[in-house]
This record gives structure tokens, sequence and C-alpha cells, in this order.
């Protein structure tokens, strides 16, 4: 079974007005004022997902500021995984700095829900702030036994929409203040899994840490994936598309071309994620 873990789907009223919320919502502007940028239905994910022979996808949406705004695209999350049962796994999204997110986390939970995620701050990095506005939406997750999934990038490179001033230092401080969490990182941990390498402390901080593909092709040589897989351990990685970033052949093709064995790449794609989900 081939599972994508990280998609994007939008409710019309976002796609069909996006420039009436690129003006309420600073993180949306930064990412989706591009008539480039797209935004998809989840007609349009099934019918890709088809395409690429992708079994089951996580879908999520957001993390919008304002409470209407991601009560309603988690709504629509809530009424896709309805429509889709046996193809999409739900997760909700909010502003990690929502005051509501927790309550939101259980109501959707409560309606069929699977985890949290993708949350991020865009205007900052993972300030101390952050982490305690977090405490809360943590202890919903924990509680459930629920994965939790959060953006992150890494701190070198180019620009591109959505590049937060986020620090390895104040990712690993996130997973240590929820080290009983479960934790996915989403976009290779921004490289913070290239210390995994480290004798001491860090590779028991990754216990219940996976990272995720997420726009890999357009960050990463294909290397990353034997590299990683040979650092963390291949059952730690999970194949994220970013859909409709990126479609997921674009994935398939490099891991082909990465030099790692078939049932690694199965792990990547799909077992993975499943055994994390309990599916």
């Amino acid at each position: 079974m081939i599972i994508d873990f990280h998609t994007h789907i939008f409710p019309p009223l976002f796609r069909d007005q996006r420039l009436k919320f690129t003006s309420r919502e600073p993180a949306f502007e930064s990412l989706y004022s591009s008539p480039q940028a797209k935004l998809v239905g989840v007609k349009e994910l099934i019918r890709s997902m088809d395409e690429d022979e992708v079994q089951r996808s996580i879908v999520f949406g957001f993390p919008w500021e304002n409470a209407e705004y991601y009560k309603r695209h988690n709504d629509y999350i809530i009424k896709s995984i309805q429509q889709y049962p046996e193809r999409l796994t739900g997760f909700c999204c909010f502003s990690p700095l929502s005051s509501g997110g927790a309550g939101e986390a259980e109501r959707c939970l409560s309606q069929g829900l699977s985890g949290v995620g993708e949350l991020a701050v865009y205007n900052s990095g993972l300030t101390s702030e952050v982490v305690k506005a977090l405490e809360d939406v943590m202890g919903v997750c924990s509680q459930a036994d629920l994965p939790f999934l959060l953006h992150t990038n890494e701190p070198v490179g180019h620009n591109y929409p959505g590049k937060t001033s986020n620090t390895l230092r104040q990712i690993y401080d996130f997973i240590k203040a929820y080290s009983l969490n479960r934790i996915v990182l989403a976009h290779w941990g921004g490289g913070l899994l290239f210390y995994g390498l480290m004798k001491r402390e860090v590779r028991e901080a990754f216990k219940n840490v996976w990272f995720d593909t997420a726009a890999s092709p357009f960050l990463y040589i294909p290397d990353i994936y034997r590299i990683a897989g040979e650092i963390i351990g291949f059952d730690k990685i999970l194949f994220g598309s970013d859909y409709p970033l990126l479609r997921p052949q674009r994935y398939f093709n490099e891991m082909s071309s990465a030099k790692i064995s078939q049932l690694q790449m199965k792990q990547i794609t799909g077992l993975n994620a499943a055994r994390l989900l309990g599916l």
C-alpha cells in the first residue's frame, strides 16, 4: 500500500475567493497570493491518487489564525474523509498560537480525524512562546496517542514562499519539550535528522519522531533517501508529496535512483505510515 502522508485540500470557498483571504491572513498570502500556487479540492486529490497509484492520503488544511476559517476548513476535511473513508485519513489544522486550538483538536478528533497537522507559524520561528502555546494541543494528542505533524524547514539555502525563520535548536527544543508525543517533522525536519549521527542524546530524542519527505525534490538530491535511512533508520521516513505542490511520481522516480532496496522503498512509501497510524 502506498500512503502519502502530506497533502493539502481546500474547500471551494477558499479556492474560489482566495484574494479575499490573502488580504486577511498574512501566512496564507505568503503562500497562495500567486495564481500559480495551486489550491485543489478532494476530487482533484482522489483523481491524482488514482493516476499515481496511491491508495491512501493523509489530508489537512491550513493553519489559519481566524477561528471561523480553520473550523470551516476542518469541517471540509471531516466531510472528505467521510466521503472517502477507504482513501483518506484526516488531520485537523489551525494556528499554533490559537487560543482555541486544543478545543478544536478535541472537536475534530471526536468526529473522526486522526491527528493534528500540518501546524506552522510562518511569521516567526518556533519560539518559546509557540512551544508553550501548544502545550494543551500536545496534551490532547498525547492522551489520544495520535500523531502531531509540524512544519519545519532548513535554516540555510534559498528562500521560497513559506520558509520560516526557525532554527535547528528551536526544532530540537520542541521535540524534547514533548518527548512523549509522536511527532512528524515535515520537510525532513529542516535537516535536523543529520544530527542523528551524534553519539549522545540526539538519537534518544528521536525515539518518537518521524520525518516526512514533503518538497524533497525542491530541496535535496535523491541521495537524501539513502543517507537519511542510514542515519535515522528507514523506519523513520514517511513519504509525503505536499500535493498539489508536487505529484507523487516525482518522488518515486528519485527514490528509484537513490540506490535503496525494494523493502526500504516500501517502508518509506507506506509501511511506516500504516504502522504509525495503526492501519
